[in-house]
């Protein structure tokens, strides 16, 4: 009878990939949705600041070339900050990084509301080099998760981000219309302080599996650095790591510079008054709620990850084709439906692959490495962007964008990248 239920354990704990020591079922599905309800919480206290940003910037006497500075230099801090966030999560576990996080979104407010002159407000962005919420719950997820159940459970987080644009966006603009600047930066530092508390609360001390525990120094670098170019080119030399990577980042680079000059755009070229903008913002979140939480996770179960990735690059290639030839805000609006779809696939495919590429040590510094992505977009992207619609117009982003993804799906369906599993 004891041989057989250990014989029973082992089975479990193989199929599950995760010690019952260490989680049981109830209790992963548990730390799952606390991990989901964080990530939620801090996109909404983070599009809140976004929409208050320009006015607060603007009644401060920053012009638009210091707000161009002021976004440039938390994209710059996101970037450099990701990777070594993710080295903290591998080295200090998941709940420690999500705990940095969320503190550090406090002190962030807590600056962002005493920020009556401009030094201050440029120096409420240092927090932001430790404000990693998302790539905190996928760390929480990819610790939790086997990896035929991963690429579902990360797409799920775009679900939270449409909450996060939507409320955030919406709460944002009437607290501020009604009540002051300053109040959404208060509700923000009070979110921040119950979001750390929850993380505190609710995620375990330790989320990884006991048998990852022994491979994780063989795995990290000797010095135990939070930054180490060698460590990043150590993990790109993974079997597929580096091309799963490069097509990651090419293939929603053209897209990323057409967001960023978005609110240009639908003033400039769709005609659109700031209430129009906000109406469209909201669109887009209703998407992404509908896309990551009923497509993206259906579509993982039932294809591989090959096959939605080369999907995800192709249906990209057409919405360059929708874009170079969109003339009205309403063709916008069709086009946004694939657009969402293809980026949102991208993403959560991406990282899931990546994850699985690489040793679970290095989950977090891979997550770190797949977050810089859209801040070195936010940091170059404004040169580049205004460069091209200045001279080209809108239509060049969608032929830059149909170009790019036409040679990467054709590289895809013709090159076999070495994609192997990681075993603990």
């Amino acid at each position: 009878s004891t041989m057989n239920a250990k014989t029973s354990s082992a089975g479990e704990e193989e199929a599950s990939g995760m010690s019952n020591e260490t989680l049981g079922e109830a209790k992963r599905r548990q730390v799952i949705r606390v991990a989901y309800v964080i990530a939620a919480l801090d996109l909404t206290f983070l599009f809140m600041q976004m929409g208050l940003m320009p006015y607060l910037a603007k009644s401060l006497g920053v012009d638009s070339v210091g707000f161009g500075y002021l976004q440039t230099i938390f994209g710059v801090l996101q970037l450099v900050g990701g990777y070594i966030f993710g080295r903290f999560a591998d080295q200090f576990g998941a709940r420690a990084a999500l705990i940095l996080s969320c503190a550090s979104g406090s002190i962030f407010f807590l600056l962002l509301s005493l920020s009556t002159n401009i030094p201050l407000l440029f120096l409420s962005r240092l927090p932001g080099v430790f404000m990693h919420g998302i790539p905190g719950a996928q760390k929480v997820i990819t610790d939790v998760t086997t990896p035929s159940q991963r690429a579902g459970a990360l797409g799920k987080l775009g679900f939270c981000f449409g909450v996060g644009i939507i409320t955030g966006s919406a709460v944002g603009g009437v607290l501020s219309t009604k009540f002051g600047v300053y109040v959404p930066t208060y509700v923000g530092l009070v979110g921040s302080l119950i979001n750390t508390l929850i993380a505190v609360i609710w995620i375990p001390s330790q989320t990884k599996p006991k048998s990852d525990h022994h491979v994780k120094e063989h795995s990290t670098s000797p010095s135990g650095s939070l930054f180490s170019i060698r460590e990043i080119l150590r993990l790109m030399r993974f079997p597929g790591v580096m091309e799963v990577f490069l097509i990651k980042v090419f293939a929603g680079f053209p897209i990323g510079l057409f967001m960023i000059m978005f609110s240009i755009i639908s003033m400039d070229f769709f005609g659109l008054e700031a209430v129009e903008s906000g109406y469209l913002m909201s669109y887009f979140g209703v998407l992404q709620m509908v896309v990551q939480g009923l497509v993206v996770g259906k579509l993982a179960s039932r294809c591989s990850e090959m096959t939605l990735l080369r999907l995800s690059v192709f249906v990209f290639a057409g919405v360059g084709l929708g874009m170079a030839l969109m003339r009205t805000v309403w063709h916008y609006c069709i086009i946004a439906a694939p657009l969402v779809f293809a980026f949102s696939m991208l993403a959560t495919i991406t990282d899931s692959i990546l994850t699985k590429a690489v040793p679970s040590s290095d989950t977090g510094a891979m997550l770190g490495i797949c977050a810089s992505v859209q801040p070195l977009t936010r940091t170059v992207g404004p040169t580049i962007g205004g460069v091209l619609y200045k001279q080209f117009g809108v239509s060049s982003f969608g032929y830059l964008q149909l170009m790019v993804n036409l040679g990467l799906f054709v590289y895809l369906l013709k090159s076999k990248i070495p994609l192997e599993e990681m075993k603990s």
